[in-house]
Order: C-alpha cells, then structure tokens, then sequence
C-alpha cells in the first residue's frame, strides 16, 4: 500500500476568512494555499465552507427479533430531486449543546422515535460531503426493543413530523437494494450491520 501525505504545520495556509451568510448554520469562503504533491505551495485558491454542527446517527437495532426501527420524515433537500421527499432514514440530531455524541443519540432516540436505547456500538465516523462542509458524522448501532415502537414523534417547535417504522432487517436491506433508502447514513450503517450482524447479535442476545 502506498503512503498517503502527512501534512505538517505549514502545509496550508489561510491567507482570508470571510463570512458571506450566519443563521443556523454558516456559510463562510476561504482564500487559502495548500501544499502540492511535488513539494511546491500551490497558487491562491478561493473556496466556499458550509459550517455547520457536526451530526450524531444511530440505527436502532433489535438482536432479539432482528429489527431496526427506521424514522420517516420531510426532507427539503430531496425535493425536486427524488419522486419522494419523505425520506426513510436514521435516528438523527446535531450536536449543538455541551453534549457528547452518545448522549445526542440517546435524545434523539426519545425525541424522534420513543425509544429508550441500550448499549451503542460505534459504526464509523465521516464526513459525507468534505469538499464543501465541514459536518462530521458520527455513526452507531443502538441496542433497543423493537417491540410496540410506533407512532409519529418529534418536536413541535423544530417543525418536525416523525413516522416510526419497524423493518426486517432483510427488509431495511432489500430498501437499500431498490433505492428506497438512498441517503448515507442510513445506507452505511444497515450494510455494517448486515456485514457485522452474527458479531452484535452474539454479544447482544
């Protein structure tokens, strides 16, 4: 395997920071130099940075029955681009609060789904779109009962509108397959367990 670049101190340079939008989330742009592969500093570039809260998702897993629970909800960023801007997706909130990430699940869990989760297993941590934002995602499996989990949650005054799903997970697997689960988080996190299954299943049950 061929090494990859270990940048050093020096390696980029931030010449300006401007701040062209600030609501709930930011959107900053950059003047900066960074390092090129043959040793020389590259020339100026100017690049637009969506700053935003870095996110916690978590998929409710049942190792009892082998059942995730899945939310379903109104999703801007889908409409006019998918036939269905309901998205089926993860348990998911921002870490906007002195919290850390495994609190943030266990909140999400309740507001957005009614569940009490167990223990967490972490999946990955990412970024899904660096080349703009700098949102981090923090992923995890969450140990629950899956039984009775029904329902419409969530709060009111963030305008959101939860439908509560309990799948298979073949069947959560086979949504993938057929593109009706089609955003990152949730696409990464059932494959995980599907490849890791026997693993959580035996130290769960």
């Amino acid at each position: 395997m061929s090494e990859t670049f270990k940048p050093g101190p020096d390696d980029v340079h931030i010449l300006r920071r401007e701040q062209c939008f600030s609501g709930f989330y930011r959107l900053e742009r950059l003047h900066l130099r960074h390092r090129q592969f043959d040793g020389s500093m590259g020339s100026e570039l100017s690049r637009e940075l969506f700053v935003r809260h870095d996110a916690v998702c978590v998929l409710p897993y049942d190792p009892q029955r082998d059942q995730v629970v899945l939310i379903e909800q109104f999703r801007v960023g889908a409409l006019g681009k998918a036939e269905n801007p309901w998205l089926i997706e993860l348990v998911a909130g921002l870490i906007d609060k002195d919290e850390s990430p495994e609190e943030v699940a266990r909140r999400e869990a309740i507001e957005e789904a009614g569940l009490e989760l167990g223990e967490l297993w972490p999946v990955s941590q990412y970024f899904p779109s660096p080349g703009g934002s700098d949102e981090r995602v923090y992923l995890y499996v969450g140990r629950c009962d899956s039984a009775g989990a029904d329902g419409v949650f969530g709060l009111a005054e963030e305008g959101e509108d939860i439908r509560v799903h309990v799948w298979s997970l073949q069947e959560a697997l086979r949504a993938v397959n057929e593109g009706r689960i089609d955003n990152a988080a949730s696409i990464i996190a059932l494959q995980w367990l599907a490849l890791n299954r026997e693993q959580v299943r035996g130290a769960w049950t």
